[in-house]
């Protein structure tokens, strides 16, 4: 029985996504469905967390919109996902950045990987 699930998810599971882990600052793009319309709308913001595995894998991005935190977690394999584009890599100390909830301006900025 567990045989069969688990060929059923690698079947649904994307090959092509890029690598980006907690702190990076990606630009997701999100399908949305209006009347019999589809387009891709952009979603850019830190990545503060990821969670599970395999086919049921989901991620976490929080960005600033008109001085309001928003966050919103896409599951990474699905359909809804167009693409995600690592913008900047980030260098954080913890495994989930709830902590930069509560964070505001220059202090909720996440070190850059680039600096070291």
């Amino acid at each position: 029985m567990a045989n069969v699930i688990d060929q059923i998810e690698k079947e649904n599971m994307k090959e092509s996504l890029p690598e980006f882990n907690i702190g990076d600052t990606v630009r997701v793009g999100v399908r949305i469905k209006e009347g019999d319309k589809s387009r891709i709308q952009v979603y850019e913001g830190v990545v503060i967390a990821r969670k599970n595995g395999g086919i049921r894998e989901t991620f976490t991005v929080r960005k600033i919109s008109n001085g309001v935190g928003v966050e919103r977690t896409f599951p990474i394999h699905s359909p809804i996902v167009a693409n995600v584009e690592v913008i900047r890599k980030g260098k954080p100390r913890r495994a989930k950045l709830y902590y930069v909830r509560d964070l505001t301006g220059k202090a909720a900025k996440i070190k850059s990987a680039d600096n070291n």
